[in-house]
């Protein structure tokens, strides 16, 4: 499906995007504490065991390929010239992303167990299908990554998130008393059954369909 400039699409994070994603965290959850740092950031995108992906305004992406087309000749050799010359191929990028970034999630990868680390969004783009994408897409990249089960915590009060986890096949398995460090608030577990079964997989790819009617197609692969 072809981006237009209404689309967002999901990629894997990377260190060209650490700014954007720090400001994301600290808008998602401004009384969460300690925030993370760029530098754990940038130890995170080295750990084999960390998979973070982020979704961005597709329009955007479009924006640059149009530019792309349109230089001329010597821009063109400058550009090809760049690309190879760029340390993205030795090591981290340095350059800010060429993307507006809306939200980002990830996982840690524990054996065959995928423990969803965070999902945030911007607060001025709530309540337009991007967490939930973050979401399906999280668990799709879990099940690439031949995880059987889903982990993560919640906070007791956040009904709406519960509800959304739970539309996803995941069930309360316990709770942590204290869990979070800016108010003492209890989390609660909630896990999976097998999202490598049949069964999982035609949910997931409903849900998927689903989400995709009801925000009309506005997010690509």
């Amino acid at each position: 499906m072809e981006n237009t400039n209404n689309k967002y699409h999901v990629r894997k994070m990377k260190d060209a995007d650490i700014t954007q994603v720090l400001d994301i965290d600290l808008d998602a959850f401004p009384t969460q504490w300690p925030h993370p740092t760029t530098n754990s950031y940038h130890y995170e995108l080295r750990n084999k065991l960390a998979h973070y992906i982020v979704l961005c305004r597709g329009g955007e992406k479009n924006k640059q390929e149009n530019e792309k087309r349109t230089i001329g000749f010597k821009e063109v050799i400058s550009y090809i010239t760049g690309l190879f010359a760029h340390d993205r191929f030795f090591g981290p990028e340095k350059t800010s992303s060429s993307n507006f970034l809306l939200g980002m999630a990830g996982i840690w990868m524990m054996v065959d167990e995928a423990h969803i680390v965070t999902i945030a969004v911007r607060r001025s783009h709530k309540r337009q299908g991007i967490g939930e994408w973050l979401l399906i897409s999280i668990i799709e990249m879990a099940r690439q990554l031949n995880a059987k089960i889903v982990t993560l915590e919640v906070r007791v009060s956040n009904t709406v998130a519960q509800t959304l986890y739970a539309k996803y096949g995941f069930a309360t398995a316990g709770t942590r008393k204290r869990y979070y460090s800016d108010n003492g608030e209890d989390a609660l577990i909630m896990t999976t059954e097998n999202i490598a079964s049949p069964a999982y997989g035609e949910m997931l790819r409903r849900l998927k369909d689903e989400h995709g009617i009801r925000w009309n197609g506005c997010y690509t692969e």
